[in-house]
């Protein structure tokens, strides 16, 4: 599988009333095979400000700056010419990725899930069915969900948006003995564009992914945050102070064509 060349960015707008500290993920994931070319421009009442960056394991950039007021104007910009490597498995993945997390709470889907799935099936037969269950289970309703949703609050409603079907899909997962994470992405093709959430789960040895909204072909697909849940993988955060996000704008485009997704292979994002 050929994965074409992307180009991606990120505009943010947002006002800070009272002292903090900001962290952004925006950029795209720092890791081997990665070729690219990027830009990030950030100021602070018209004035150019250098944030301080964290990488994680995953190769998640935070970037993090402490603000006293004012408006804060953040510009990312990439080029992607080669894809990164897909991350391989960890040996603490198997564990720490069953775990129960804040928006993926698995402990609370142990008897739903025994009673829907056959858990002696394969992995890969199950990751099907969970990934089919969720598509035909939730409808996809921008503002339909509240941002402390879990997963469990997804079930119920019947309607919510990416990050609500990704944590859906992990919990189930997780339910059923399946490591599985979240991952936040710039996605060429998604309608309606923005910041997009999918699921990773391991399956026979490599982490595969999962998007059960179907908005986006996965071969197109940017790794920007790898985490548990949306809780470790958010766009924007902020520590001590008061922040309102006055605009944002997320464009994300392949060179030539968007490549199709049939929805049957098996995909790892590179």
């Amino acid at each position: 599988m050929t994965t074409p060349p992307r180009d991606v960015s990120a505009n943010l707008e947002v006002f800070v009333s009272d002292a903090t500290e900001l962290e952004m993920q925006i950029a795209v994931a720092q890791l081997p095979g990665l070729t690219m070319t990027e830009q990030l421009t950030v100021t602070v009442d018209g004035t150019e400000v250098e944030p301080e960056e964290i990488i994680d394991d995953h190769g998640a950039r935070i970037h993090r700056l402490d603000v006293e007021s004012g408006l804060v104007v953040i510009d990312y910009s990439a080029s992607i010419e080669t894809p990164a490597d897909p991350i391989p498995v960890e040996v603490t993945d198997h564990s720490v990725y069953l775990r129960q997390s804040r928006y993926a709470e698995s402990d609370k889907f142990f008897g739903f899930a025994a009673g829907q799935f056959d858990s002696k099936l394969p992995p890969a037969e199950l990751l099907n069915q969970v990934t089919a269950f969720v598509e035909d289970r939730l409808n996809y309703i921008p503002g339909a969900s509240d941002p402390i949703d879990g997963a469990a609050d997804t079930l119920l409603a019947g309607a919510g948006v990416c990050r609500d079907y990704a944590h859906l899909v992990v919990a189930l997962l997780r339910a059923l003995n399946i490591p599985a994470r979240l991952v936040a992405v710039y996605a060429p093709g998604c309608d309606p564009m923005d910041f997009h959430a999918v699921a990773e789960a391991i399956i026979d040895g490599e982490w595969v992914v999962v998007d059960a909204t179907r908005l986006a072909p996965r071969q197109s697909l940017v790794r920007i945050a790898t985490g548990r849940d949306a809780a470790d993988t958010a766009f924007l955060d902020n520590h001590r102070g008061s922040i309102n996000l006055n605009y944002y704008k997320v464009t994300a485009t392949v060179r030539g064509d968007l490549p199709i997704d049939t929805g049957e292979d098996r995909i790892r994002i590179g």
